[in-house]
């Protein structure tokens, strides 16, 4: 019997290389579908694994698709900027909206019909249905917009997780957690916005398993799209996650609360109006996290 296909965007970031090992450990071959200038240097060695690199055009990610012919794609790939300058724009629209329909205009050619999506929570600022907290925020929906048209013409069905904070062991991406490993391992100081602010943070393990219960949920789904939030239910302030982290690694941590401004649209209570994938529930807590994510 052969093994289920499926395809990985944004298989050179953090989510999606550790998506992909997750899926050859569960016995799929995988094809990762990457830009020319990515990097595949997080990804395993496994006859399992097939690259792709993109050119950039619609005919060939159409061939890309008929020769990997998955069963299902996880879309990861995308442009995450905080804030955003105007010399930004082409790059964020070309990302997260031209490649993205690109490729389920490529799905539906093919006859592929489920994609699990990546969304975000600060599409919803202040808990609103839609109140995007920055221009990334707003391209994310701006593709859920896209991709009813393809739900309607094309069959397809579509799970779309809308990601919290995701952390874990081997994450080198600039955001606090690995600020607060620089402080702590190198004794410097650190000025941060006041901290009164509540993060949400996931394990990478426990965001796997929400991508993979959504994929299995899909035939199942009572609509052919839904969305759902990967949280942890138990957001924190940050200077109760900073003092945390200091008592997991045995570090001080020399932060100046205040020592800069909140930032602009600070999200300082997270999306709560969400619903969460049936039957997940996050299984690694915090401290053990953190545990985890300082000792990599």
């Amino acid at each position: 019997m052969s093994a289920r296909r499926a395809l990985v965007t944004g298989a050179s970031g953090f989510i999606g290389a550790a998506l992909t090992r997750r899926l050859l450990a569960d016995g799929w071959e995988v094809h990762v579908l990457l830009r020319e200038s990515s990097s595949d240097a997080g990804l395993p060695a496994s006859p399992q694994l097939q690259v792709h690199r993109h050119d950039g055009g619609t005919l060939q990610l159409i061939e890309i698709i008929r020769a990997a012919a998955p069963e299902a794609v996880f879309h990861l790939a995308s442009l995450f900027l905080a804030a955003h300058k105007p010399e930004d724009i082409e790059r964020l629209i070309n990302a997260n909206l031209l490649f993205s329909t690109q490729l389920v205009e490529a799905m539906s050619v093919c006859g592929v019909r489920k994609l699990v999506n990546t969304g975000t929570s600060w599409e919803h600022y202040e808990d609103a249905a839609y109140n995007p907290v920055c221009l990334y925020a707003a391209t994310k929906q701006a593709f859920n917009a896209l991709l009813r048209y393809y739900v309607e013409v094309s069959g397809l069905r579509v799970v779309t997780l809308k990601l919290f904070d995701t952390y874990g062991a081997g994450d080198t991406r600039p955001k606090v957690l690995n600020l607060l490993k620089r402080v702590a391992n190198e004794g410097t100081s650190l000025g941060m916005s006041p901290g009164e602010q509540l993060v949400d943070l996931v394990y990478i393990d426990d965001v796997l398993d929400a991508f993979m219960l959504a994929y299995q949920q899909m035939d199942a789904q009572a609509h052919p799209m839904e969305d759902y939030g990967v949280s942890s239910g138990k957001p924190l302030p940050l200077k109760d996650i900073a003092a945390l982290y200091a008592q997991v690694s045995g570090k001080p941590l020399n932060i100046e609360w205040g020592g800069r401004p909140y930032r602009e649209r600070e999200v300082m209570v997270p999306w709560q109006s969400y619903r969460t994938v049936p039957g997940w529930q996050p299984k690694v807590d915090l401290a053990q996290g953190l545990a985890l994510f300082h000792t990599a």
